[in-house]
């Protein structure tokens, strides 16, 4: 965990949010919570902006008691509940006031991997992160870690950086499932790895 540095919030509030959703593959997410740590590399994110974005819960810059995290200051946690079933983890971005978001789509698993294995009930580690409700319930994350500072260790969840070398190339393309998008289906706003075999969907 000592080489695992906390990202400062101006990461998150600077750039634009498709920007930001790039420059968090191969970062850190670190997960300590019920007493367990666990830590997965980011391979896949997506961008939203409730601004322009139809795809966005925020959309068109709505203020409404679940979309209320996504106006407040950059690097939050934006946990919803996805079709009743799975926890989706987003990370809010820009100044307040400002609706825009990214989703955590797939991440590798580093450390903690029995831990991640017995909350998913999976065995084979390549099922066990690839895709963005079965990382939340391997991470631990639920409704609970809804709206928590990613920039602080303190919270139990947060977002870090490791001194490595990051020689990976970034494929950029649509996003996954937003039909009802309609035309902003075809933004190419999701990002991923290249030939990471945590990929959610070639």
């Amino acid at each position: 965990m000592k080489d695992i540095k906390v990202l400062a919030k101006g990461f998150f509030l600077d750039r634009n949010v498709t920007e930001i959703a790039k420059d968090l593959l191969g970062k850190i997410i670190v997960s300590e919570l019920d007493g367990k740590i666990t830590t997965a590399k980011i391979v896949e994110t997506e961008a939203y902006d409730g601004n322009v974005d139809k795809a966005c819960h925020a959309f068109p810059n709505k203020l409404t008691p679940r979309t209320a995290v996504m106006f407040k200051e950059g690097g939050r946690s934006y946990v919803y509940l996805c079709y009743g079933i799975h926890y989706l983890l987003n990370i809010v971005t820009h100044e307040e006031g400002d609706a825009r978001a990214v989703l955590i789509r797939a991440v590798e698993p580093i450390s903690g991997i029995d831990i991640m294995q017995e909350r998913r009930k999976v065995r084979k580690q390549h099922d066990l992160t690839n895709g963005p409700g079965k990382l939340t319930k391997a991470l631990g994350i639920s409704a609970e870690n809804n709206d928590l500072s990613l920039c602080s260790s303190d919270t139990g969840l947060w977002i870090g950086s490791r001194e490595e070398l990051s020689d990976f190339k970034i494929i950029t393309t649509k996003r996954v499932g937003i039909d009802y998008a309609e035309e902003d289906a075809l933004l190419p706003w999701r990002y991923y790895i290249k030939d990471n075999p945590y990929i959610s969907k070639k």
